[in-house]
């Protein structure tokens, strides 16, 4: 069967060939959006993180889809997949298709997979293939139908040379190509100019990205990177060097080749800005026909393109490896070396429990899928086969799913913080082989549960990573310094006062409250443009101090107030914008300062507000972990959840078959965690002592800013009707139409029970609820909505007997999300018992009731 691509109607096939710094990448990025739908495939994960972030800053996240092995975001029905080529799912229909850096087709490791794309991965109305302009031939050849266009750069990059290390420009990339050599001359660069961030392939996009945002932000001058940064990763970099000319390729050392060196290189200059590569260090010169090679962006074009047979039949274990030893189908296409997932295959192959399970073709279909587990950990092909076979043994054994005890075992020996570059960076490398795991919906109980652990331990131990990279490889006072050096312009004259009034040359100008400048306001002469940045220059280094200080602030240094406000030492610092109570989100005020310290200042921020939740909002927080940690199990957990999420309180009637179904244990274990089951509500008394108060309202206000009922009695509740969890935050549960403390509503059933019994019920008094501060109407309104009803009518003034209605179903509570861990629970939760109907007794003529007929 032919490989080459076909269809009724083929899609307009456009490939955008050229060198570094031509725009493809933003181009199809433009024609994509210009789409309903569509796809791009990028070839590394960080490439892939920054397309996404940057659409999703242009339309929203809802309808932008993030996919790589080791990351999904993928909303309810996205527009647009931003994916690494591998994870690119080529069975949804899009408009537009894009594939960037599609000479990667000849790479031997990867090259199969791009060859696939360039032959079979089309949008219905429009195809773009984005790459260098040495794959123009081999397009023309296998595409035929392609219309190719070249662009050019848009700046010139030439050959600066040898430096030195201390010799080499401001806004400097130096490339080396091994992890101790990026080591070696960040701690160079550290000592002699004051430090540099590191950026390589094996990093998390966010410590990456925290990286890169040290250098964008100039509080370093200097990157030291591998290769990596030639895949499209946008820095404004001038010059570019070499710290060697030679790189292991997985296979063997070798030189490399002229476009490789192209487009390393051509990272320097942006845009219409020139650029500048060479070399440093003990690196040689280059060739003169290797620099007239790159400057001119002349290199011998690809002559075939890797090829990989990717139709199977599965029918049997040996007839699959010889399908992917097929040669071929036509000429262009060279069969590529052996890959790690075929050198794994071959060598479960010969392991007899293996041979055995693939009689079934399932299971042959599900070991290749493992086999194509790629190895983050760069361990040894034994060690690598030994975890495959595991993970196959698993999936083809009982529920064919990973045992949770497997996954939380290797979890928990990668959760931890402790420990040097490497040390971290390993367990990154294997939370990414375990995020692979968890991203295969099929593999795992519970996806969602281990995608979002595994994502969340990616990211605590990214930030270590970060910190760990930025106190060994920067020295910020020498930094600091260097900075200062390259300051233009005469010293102005300009103070901070202890009151914080900032002067520039004897002029107000503003003032300084904590971290944030307030421009002094009026139409002067002194708020000119050219003053203002002079003012700016002026409060930037104190501004810059104060930060460091606020990040390095105790606890007690802080205060957060029931609107949400953030003090640091009485002056209003940050304001509180979302997230939960243990894990929120705070603004900080200004827009002054560097970057990445006003960043430090506001997780420090984020920080207290968290540790000043924990404490004063410890019962919510030490449910939360207990469900978290499965302390609790069954009905119990499931409880414990929807309090949980619901703030506090629940009503009871919503959950009333839940709560009757709990054992004895599981009672129990909920009210060690502080749980009342009261007459109307189960909350968490903890949560309503008044040293919780300004936690609470804080996040009350969060939830409903515009709702803030009287702090006291009862009040109507607005339309729509604020969160549950606004509610819960000020001590309320909504009754009747109304907001009512729910401790209030517990005297009320104290009140019954120690009313006179009589008919059936509760004889309650005219007065008996103006302890409560309740009127007569708001008393009976809610009274009827917790299911009592009067036994008789009485007159103004009189005493009423109220009984308890027999319970009717409660209105059923809202589901947990799809992708909640309690989901199945819920699905699982019984309905509600029918009601018995209760046959009235006639009465005879004389009055008496009719005896019930008895059953025959």
């Amino acid at each position: 069967m032919s490989d080459r691509p076909t269809g009724a109607a083929p899609s307009r096939l456009v490939a955008v060939l050229g060198p570094t710094n031509t725009g493809k990448t933003h181009l199809a990025v433009e024609r994509m959006l210009g789409h309903a739908s569509g796809m791009i495939g990028l070839p590394l994960r960080l490439l892939a993180r920054e397309i996404y972030d940057r659409i999703v800053k242009a339309r929203g996240a809802r309808c932008v889809a993030l996919i790589t092995g080791e990351e999904k975001i993928i909303p309810p029905r996205p527009q647009y997949f931003v994916c690494t080529v591998e994870a690119m799912p080529l069975n949804r229909e899009v408009e537009f298709l894009a594939v960037d850096e599609i000479q990667l087709c000849a790479d031997p490791e990867r090259g199969h997979v791009f060859t696939h794309r360039l032959l079979h991965a089309r949008g219905k109305f429009e195809t773009m293939l984005l790459g260098a302009a040495t794959m123009a031939p081999l397009i023309r050849r296998l595409c035929p139908d392609a219309e190719i266009q070249s662009r050019d750069r848009f700046s010139q990059l030439t050959y600066d040379g040898s430096k030195k290390l201390t010799r080499l420009p401001r806004r400097s990339a130096v490339v080396a190509f091994s992890t101790d050599a990026v080591y070696a001359i960040a701690e160079l660069i550290r000592r002699q100019r004051g430090g540099a961030a590191v950026v390589m392939g094996s990093l998390s996009p966010r410590t990456r990205n925290a990286q890169v945002e040290l250098f964008q932000s100039g509080e370093v001058d200097f990157l030291v990177a591998t290769d990596a940064i030639g895949m499209g990763l946008n820095m404004d970099v001038d010059h570019v060097a070499f710290a060697g000319l030679r790189k292991y390729d997985g296979r063997r050392t070798r030189w490399l080749y002229a476009q490789e060196i192209g487009q390393i290189g051509g990272r320097a200059g942006r845009y219409r800005k020139d650029g500048t590569f060479g070399v440093t260090g003990d690196c040689p010169e280059m060739d003169a026909d290797m620099v007239a090679a790159v400057e001119s962006h002349a290199f011998d074009p690809v002559a075939a393109a890797e090829w990989r047979n990717h139709r199977f039949e599965f029918q049997s274990l040996h007839g699959l490896m010889r399908e992917l030893a097929a040669p071929p189908p036509f000429v262009g296409l060279k069969l590529s070396e052996e890959g790690l997932d075929e050198a794994t295959l071959r060598q479960l192959a010969s392991d007899e429990t293996i041979q055995r399970r693939c009689r079934d073709r399932s299971n042959l279909i599900r070991l290749w899928e493992v086999c194509q587990t790629p190895d983050f950990r760069k361990t040894t092909a034994e060690e690598h086969t030994r975890f495959v076979r595991q993970v196959f043994e698993h999936l083809t054994e009982r529920d064919r799913r990973l045992p949770e005890d497997w996954m939380a075992g290797h979890f928990k020996s990668l959760d931890r913080l402790d420990g040097d570059i490497d040390a971290l960076s390993g367990r990154l490398a294997g939370v990414r082989t375990l995020a692979y795991v968890a991203n295969r919906g099929d593999w795992v109980r519970d996806p969602a549960h281990w995608q979002g652990k595994t994502r969340a331990l990616e990211d605590r131990l990214s930030d270590t990573l970060h910190e760990r990279l930025m106190q060994r490889f920067i020295d910020r006072r020498t930094s600091a310094l260097m900075r200062g050096l390259n300051l233009k312009g005469d010293a102005l004259l300009a103070g901070v006062g202890a009151d914080g009034a900032v002067t520039v040359e004897g002029h107000f100008v503003g003032k300084l409250v904590g971290a944030h400048f307030e421009p002094a306001r009026g139409a002067t002469a002194l708020e000119d443009k050219a003053l203002r940045a002079a003012a700016d220059k002026a409060v930037g280094p104190e501004i810059a101090r104060r930060l460091g200080r606020l990040a390095a602030e105790a606890d007690d240094a802080f205060a957060l107030t029931p609107d949400g406000m953030v003090l640091w030492r009485g002056e209003a610092a940050g304001q509180l914008t979302g997230g939960g109570p243990f894990s929120p989100r705070v603004r900080l005020f200004g827009e002054l300062g560097p970057e990445p310290a006003r960043e430090r200042a506001a997780r420090r921020l984020e920080a207290f507000v968290a540790a000043e939740a924990s404490l004063r909002l410890a019962p919510l927080r030490r449910l939360k972990r207990a469900v978290a940690e499965g302390r609790i199990k069954g009905l119990a957990r499931g409880l414990a959840y929807q309090l949980v999420e619901g703030g506090g309180v629940l009503d009871r009637r919503h959950v009333a078959h839940e709560a009757r179904a709990l054992s004895q244990d599981e009672r129990r274990a909920l009210k060690t965690l502080g749980v009342r089951f009261g007459a109307f509500s189960l909350f968490l008394p903890g949560l309503l002592q008044p040293e919780a108060l300004a936690v609470r309202l804080a996040f009350a206000q969060l939830a409903a800013p515009d709702w803030r009922p009287p702090a006291e009695g009862l009040s109507p509740l607005p339309q729509p009707v604020p969160p549950a969890s606004a509610l819960a935050f000020r001590g309320l549960r909504a009754v009747a139409g109304l907001a009512a403390p729910v401790e209030a509503l517990e005297q009320l059933d104290a009140l019954i029970r120690a009313a006179p019994q009589t008919g059936g019920g509760s004889l309650l008094a005219p007065g008996a609820l103006d302890a409560l501060g309740w009127s007569h109407d708001e008393g009976e309104r809610i009274l009827r909505a917790l299911g009592f009803a009067p036994a008789h009518k009485a007159k103004a003034g009189e005493a009423r007997i109220w009984r308890r209605r027999r319970d009717k179903p409660a209105e059923a509570p809202a589901r947990p999300a799809q992708a909640s861990p309690f989901a199945a629970l819920a699905a699982l939760t019984p309905p509600p018992p029918a009601q018995k109907r209760r046959r009235r007794r006639h009465r005879r003529a004389g009055g008496e009731p009719a005896k019930a007929a008895k059953a025959p």
